[in-house]
This record gives C-alpha cells, structure tokens and sequence, in this order.
C-alpha cells in the first residue's frame, strides 16, 4: 500500500492549490516540491477559482485568518467540489477563538472535504463546534494515547462517517479513519512538535497523495502520515552537534526528498483497526 501510494506520486506530480497560514507558506510549498507535488499559492478571491480549476487538489489551512482568506476559501472550495477535485480542511486552531471555530464549522458545512487533518482539539472542535485549545497544540487532557486508543479510534470512524471524509488526528499517536477502517501510525519524533508547521506541511502533503491516489483516499492520507513521521525520524538522526530545530526542519523536508519506497514501507510502524 505504502510503495504503491507513494510511487503514484511520483508518477503523476500533483498539482495542489493551497490557501495556507503566511506562517509556513514556504515550507509547505517546499514539502511539496519535495514529495514529488508540485504547489501553486493564492488566497484572492479573484485569483482563486481559476487556479483551483487548474490543480487536482485544494489545502485549506484556517491558520491566519482574514476577511480576505475566508472569502477566498470558499470560492475555492466551491469551485473544487463543482470540479470534483480533491479538498483537504487543517482547521489549525478551531476552538482557541470565535473567528477559527465559526470559520471552521461554516466551512465543514458548505464545502464536501475529502480529508480533516488536524490535532484532537481541533477535530473535536469540527466535531462539537466548540473546544477548548491551546492556540495550535493540542490540550493535554485531548492526547491520544495508548489508553484511550480504542476510544478515540471510535470517535474518528464516527466523525468521518458524519462528515463522509477522511478523518486524519495527528499527535504523539496517529490515527486516519474513515467510517470502517482506522490506520493508527506510530512513527514521528517528539522534537518535531518544536518546529512550526509540520502539521501544515502535512496538509500539503496529504492533500497531494490523496489525488495521486484517488480510489485509495483513506490509504493515501494514511501513507502521507506515515511518510511525515518517518521523514522526521530520519532527520532526526541526520541532526549533527550545534544543529537545532531550524537545522532539523531542513533535514525533514530533505529526508521527504530523498524517500524511496522500499525505505517507506521497513520504517513505517501502522497497525489497522
């Protein structure tokens, strides 16, 4: 699953549309080109349905929000959903302010999303239309951990049964559910949590294996997050005396570059539930 995923990818360079944060609107480009994806950026309103018609996917990243960005959503996301192309939801914050779980709920409500990839509070925001979050990380009370394992596996089959999506909870332990189906992924480094926007990275980056992939949504969006962890695990043994974490988010983004399958498929540690 994971080599044949991956290979797709590079088989067919994925053009994606992403309305992402100013925050890491360069690294998630460079994840992309990264991968074997190819990116174009616009968040005008004006601009936007002409370059969604363009691309085969659509990341929406709810990570700065302005009134701007929002309308530009939309447009977009209409516009994709009217194509048929692929349209992933990071929901980056929902529940830490009004603006975000508003914008995040409307969103989920108007646009048909292919993927919800997000940390626990966040989905749980998407799922409830209120949550408690600390800005972008998940509370610690939301963790999902081995204990809680079977529960929150439930919840994510539930939610993406409601929301006919791809449910992606990204965290310590992964888990991407659809209805039937959950992929739990234990790869990944704690470290990675010290860098700012992984988790946009893999939105690009998911969002460019689900069209790569198109029957194979729920293997796709699995295959990306383990694609992610194992990229950060590699660079973390790549880091060197002196080297930091703006050191290491170079070398994840190099280790995206440099995967084979073959490295993929030995390293990636998921279990299905």
């Amino acid at each position: 699953m994971l080599k044949e995923c991956w290979k797709n990818v590079q088989d067919t360079t994925p053009l994606v549309h992403n309305i992402t944060n100013y925050v890491t609107v360069n690294d998630v480009a460079n994840v992309l080109l990264a991968c074997g994806g190819s990116p174009i950026m616009s968040d005008e309103p004006e601009d936007v349905e002409d370059i969604t018609a363009i691309c085969g996917g659509l990341n929406i990243n709810i990570g700065t929000l302005n009134r701007q960005s929002i309308e530009g959503m939309f447009r977009a996301g209409r516009k994709a959903n009217e194509l048929g192309h692929v349209v992933l939801l990071d929901p980056v914050g929902a529940g830490a302010s009004g603006l975000r779980t508003e914008t995040a709920g409307r969103l989920v409500e108007e646009i048909r999303f292919s993927v919800i990839r997000g940390n626990i509070s966040e989905i749980k925001a998407i799922a409830t239309g209120s949550a408690s979050t600390r800005g972008v990380d998940a509370n610690v009370e939301d963790a999902v951990t081995e204990e809680n394992l079977p529960q929150a596996v439930a919840f994510a089959k539930k939610l993406a049964g409601k929301l006919s999506a791809v449910i992606a909870i990204t965290g310590a332990i992964d888990i991407v559910a659809d209805s039937q189906t959950a992929y739990v992924i234990r790869n990944g480094r704690p470290e990675m949590g010290r860098i700012t926007g992984t988790g946009c990275q893999l939105s690009g980056l998911t969002t460019a294996y689900v069209v790569a992939n198109p029957e194979r949504p729920l293997e796709a969006a699995a295959t990306a997050v383990a694609l992610m962890g194992v990229a950060g695990e590699i660079g973390w043994e790549n880091m060197l005396p002196g080297d930091g974490n703006s050191t290491y988010r170079n070398r994840i983004i190099d280790a995206i570059y440099n995967m084979d399958g073959d490295t993929l498929e030995s390293r990636a540690r998921l279990e299905k539930m």
